[in-house]
């Protein structure tokens, strides 16, 4: 989880500074994502109802005068139904091996089961500290909430508890507080300036497959694999050119994805193409072809073709 050159992390950064990584876990919906883009102050990964929406995982970095957490946002833990799911929770638990902190996320509106149970499970296993998270307070009733937290504590020994809203911002300075005396005192892994160490490529096909999960429904979400084809600056006229192919499972989910005269793939572009703009500071000429590519979540090497879970 941490990059391999402490010594260039050293060089990058010799004042003494509290310092580490704390990974978010628990089941898909839960929030992890949302808490990731709010504590940054920026998009850098993307989000949707849909289970599953996170692929990658991902480390963003907080920065603050005396501390640097970095966020390890982990795919949703779930009863996997194929090797794509598989995959994802290999990579979630695989993250919890090398932390400082542990966080696990809890929805505040959904009735614990089986699934949080597992969850804490795993998370008990690790020598980092552990910290429970209730979120979705924006949308929680109160009474609900209490029992929630009192059950969730029963799970396992916590070191911290958080109630939170990371879409509204409510207890956001609880979690930081939380996470960061738990971190030990070292120098910076990252630079100051640096939201996230996601390659910028990855971050493209993100955004563009969030697009097709807020506007498609049903099995079609968790067929689409994004692979960027092309990617090129043109200095001159400030335009980034990028060519990106939709990856579907069927010829059916393909009619979809294009839908009738090809609006339904204009609009995704349209969307998409603002927050690339915004990602990369720059006009955006977005293209988006669809290909079937049969039964590839089925298929581990073509999962990791497209860098999901552990194969990234």
């Amino acid at each position: 989880m941490r990059p391999s050159s402490v010594t260039d992390s050293k060089r990058m950064s010799p004042e003494k500074t509290r310092s580490g990584f704390v990974a978010l876990v628990g089941r898909p919906n839960s929030g992890k994502s949302t808490l990731t883009n709010a504590a940054v102050g920026s998009k850098v990964a993307i989000t949707s109802d849909t289970p599953q929406t996170t692929r990658h995982r991902l480390r963003a970095i907080v920065d603050t005068d005396d501390a640097q957490m970095v966020i390890v946002d982990t795919p949703g833990l779930h009863k996997p139904h194929d090797a794509l799911g598989e995959e994802l929770n290999r990579s979630a638990l695989k993250a919890l091996e090398d932390v400082d902190v542990v966080a696990m996320l809890i929805d505040a509106t959904k009735p614990l089961g089986d699934g949080d149970k597992w969850v804490a499970a795993h998370v008990a296993k690790t020598k980092a500290k552990k910290i429970l998270i209730i979120t979705k307070m924006d949308i929680a009733k109160g009474a609900w909430v209490e029992r929630q937290l009192a059950y969730a504590k029963t799970l396992l020994p916590w070191d911290d508890e958080v109630v939170l809203s990371a879409v509204t911002g409510f207890n956001l300075e609880g979690f930081n507080a939380s996470v960061m005396r738990f971190l030990p005192e070292g120098p910076r892994w990252f630079p100051r300036d640096m939201p996230t160490d996601q390659p910028i490529e990855v971050m493209v096909a993100e955004f563009i497959r969030e697009k097709i999960l807020r506007t498609t429904h049903d099995e079609v979400p968790h067929a689409v694999g994004i692979s960027i084809d092309e990617m090129k600056y043109d200095k001159k006229a400030d335009l980034w050119r990028i060519f990106a192919i939709v990856y579907v499972e069927r010829d059916s989910q393909k009619g979809i994805i294009i839908g009738r005269g090809g609006e339904a793939l204009k609009a995704v572009g349209t969307e998409a193409r603002k927050d690339l703009e915004r990602l990369l500071s720059s006009k955006v000429f977005l293209n988006l072809s669809v290909k079937v590519k049969k039964d590839w979540r089925r298929d581990a090497s073509q999962i990791r073709r497209f860098g999901y879970g552990e194969g990234a």
